[in-house]
């Protein structure tokens, strides 16, 4: 036992001497206020449904669009590493994010006209989104240069700190989220909500762009990465500095000793008159490029091809269903948090489940299992539209919550083998910006199929108090669910969960 609580109170210390307090702060911060959005994004779903009155497509296609800042995350991941701002890459752009993050819920909190307006309201809330992405991108980068930097040992620690922050975060935001909407106004929940986003702003006040005393070992990466993307974008000119080192190396004539003392010599004056107006440029374009070659690669392009296409085949009406439990089944927002609670908990199930049992299998085999199953949930959704569990004595909550809990169990079966196939796909030297291309490419798809969803709910006039057609809507949405399994053909047959 006493081992046991040395080894539990010498791993945070072991954290913190390698990362540095305020930085485990500021992680941990990060990613639990990404999870507690749900918080007030619930409150959000009740000011357009009983105070706006909104329809449940305008509702849908007003958040879908909201989010569309997450669909270009790889743009502030470009930011972020080719336009130091004062020299710095990381923190001024989380300053920017959070200030970004906080001022529209503070907007909405105090202005009642401005969040009684659907276009005000979609404007700030596409800000807000912005900021939070930016977060998102800019603290993955910086916990990919930690984690490099500290060594093998420490290689899934700063992970699992950070999404078992943002598993507490979700956790917590459920459950305070349907409490404060009994007991609080829905303006008040803004202004509330501000104070994280405030935190961590003063937060990035006492954090570096390195942790501890990695910089110097980052930086020779990025100059590796940067010297690697520069070589394929301008032969010319790379050629002559390689052809030069390894002349250096072979010979040792004075000759070439004085060559060597001028070429330093040239090289220090372009870098002290021209390196800050030119390098970012140069950057910026050898970024581009090197991601679009690496994503061009048929290994890389088929496998994203079909994630994105599962995500836009499936017409999302998710927001009708919301409509509906809380119009029709009268399900109040206490127990709609409690659901997303035990969704969250069946996320993390899902996750164990899926390395213990099925990370050796087939990807193919995997993604058909997590395809069916998710048109299974679909059709529990059709049942308890139908009404057909009530003559069995099954009360609408157990049926909520049942699909609710597997739902978010087996989406886990598709997201972790995309996140795996993604993190193997990234060639060296651009891995953070081509994991974060991925991973917008996804969000896009599902953005998409909000759109597509917002369409079908129109075409069948579901509307507040209107859930006429909304079995066909469902019936729909299980087919299109189906339709990306007859095109696996674009991943390799014999990638499995674990490699590829």
């Amino acid at each position: 036992m006493a081992a046991a609580q040395h080894r539990q109170a010498w791993w945070p210390g072991r954290m913190a001497a390698a990362f540095g307090p305020s930085f485990l702060c500021l992680v941990c911060l990060i990613y639990f206020i990404q999870g507690f959005r749900s918080f007030v994004w619930t409150a959000v779903s009740y000011q357009m449904k009983d105070v706006m009155k909104l329809s449940p497509s305008t509702s849908q296609f007003l958040v879908s669009l909201a989010y569309f800042p997450w669909s270009i995350k790889p743009i502030y991941g470009i930011l972020s590493d080719c336009i130091p701002i004062k020299q710095r890459k990381r923190i001024p752009y989380l300053i920017i994010s959070s200030c970004l993050s906080l001022l529209p819920w503070l907007i909405l909190g105090l202005s009642q006209s401005l969040r009684s307006s659907a276009n005000m309201l979609t404007a700030l809330l596409v800000v807000q989104n912005l900021g939070s992405a930016m977060a998102d991108v800019v603290i993955d980068a910086m916990v990919a240069e930690a984690v490099r930097s500290a060594g093998p040992e420490f290689a899934g620690d700063l992970q699992s700190l950070s999404w078992s922050s943002m598993a507490v975060g979700g956790i917590f935001g459920s459950l305070l989220g349907g409490y404060a909407l009994s007991n609080l106004p829905i303006h008040a929940i803004y202004v509330v909500f501000s104070a994280l986003p405030f935190l961590q702003l003063v937060s990035c006040m006492f954090v570096e762009d390195s942790p501890k005393g990695f910089h110097s070992a980052n930086d020779e990466h990025k100059y590796a990465d940067n010297q690697s993307s520069v070589t394929a974008f301008s032969e010319k000119g790379s050629s002559e500095a390689l052809r030069y080192e390894g002349t250096r190396r072979r010979k040792g004539t004075r000759k070439n000793n004085k060559r060597r003392s001028l070429s330093k010599r040239t090289e220090s004056d372009e870098k002290h008159n021209g390196s800050i107006n030119s390098l970012p440029s140069l950057s910026l374009r050898s970024a581009f490029f090197s991601l679009c070659t690496a994503f061009k690669q048929p290994n890389i392009l088929r496998p994203m091809a079909w994630f994105f296409f599962s995500n836009v085949t499936i017409p999302n009406i998710s927001t009708v269903m919301f409509y509906y439990q809380t119009e029709d089944l009268n399900l109040d927002a206490s127990f709609l948090g409690t659901a997303r609670v035990i969704g969250w908990f069946s996320l993390m199930l899902g996750t164990y489940t899926y390395n213990r049992y099925f990370k050796q299998k087939k990807l193919r085999n995997i993604l058909v299992f997590a395809h069916v199953g998710l048109a299974v949930i679909t059709l529990l959704d059709i049942v308890l539209v139908s009404r057909l569990h009530v003559q069995y004595g099954i009360a609408d909550k157990y049926m909520v919550l049942w699909g609710s809990a597997l739902g978010d169990a087996i989406n886990q079966f598709k997201m972790m083998p995309f996140l795996i196939l993604s993190g193997q796909l990234c060639p060296p030297g651009i891995e953070g910006t081509l994991f974060a291309l991925f991973m917008s490419i996804n969000n896009l798809g599902s953005t998409v199929g909000s759109f597509l969803g917002s369409a079908l709910a129109s075409a069948l006039n579901l509307t507040t108090g209107q859930f006429d057609n909304l079995a066909l809507g469902l019936g729909v949405q299980m087919i299109c669910t189906l339709l990306p399994i007859g095109f696996l053909s674009l991943i390799p047959k014999e990638v499995t969960g674990l490699t590829s």
